[in-house]
């Protein structure tokens, strides 16, 4: 499931070729993006390591599956942790555990963005597997 979002992903983004494009792309995503309720923006849910604040958590849902919440005050940074949302929510904690997210080097973020972008970027990912770590310790 994870893969198929993933190459979901690539697929939308190796069509444009331009990367201006391409953060447009990123922001569009951040936008249709639904806020979380104001009552999660927390310092205890706020991803230490971003530049721009970055509210996480996760749950599961009823069948044991992954639901990650988050929102950002940057709209890139958003649409960066849109994609993450996607990405994850949905899976098992074990296969949240297990997949990377290769799209970030398959459709070149890892080349285009910031150095501090890529510095939150890597601990949103680290926080998401925290998350899924602590809930397949909990099964």
């Amino acid at each position: 499931m994870i893969e198929q979002k993933q190459q979901e992903i690539i697929d939308e983004f190796m069509g444009i070729s331009n990367w201006e494009e391409r953060y447009k792309k990123i922001i569009a995503i951040g936008k249709e993006h639904n806020d979380i309720d104001d009552k999660y923006k927390t310092d205890e849910n706020r991803v230490k390591g971003c530049q721009s604040i970055v509210w996480m958590f996760a749950e599961l849902d009823q069948n044991g599956k992954f639901v990650l919440h988050a929102d950002s005050d940057a709209m890139i940074v958003r649409g960066l942790v849109s994609l993450l949302v996607k990405l994850y929510t949905g899976a098992t904690p074990q296969e949240v555990l297990k997949s990377e997210p290769h799209f970030i080097k398959d459709i070149g973020l890892n080349e285009h963005l910031s150095q501090t972008r890529t510095s939150g970027l890597v601990a949103m990912i680290k926080q998401i597997k925290m998350y899924a770590l602590a809930y397949s310790m909990k099964r």
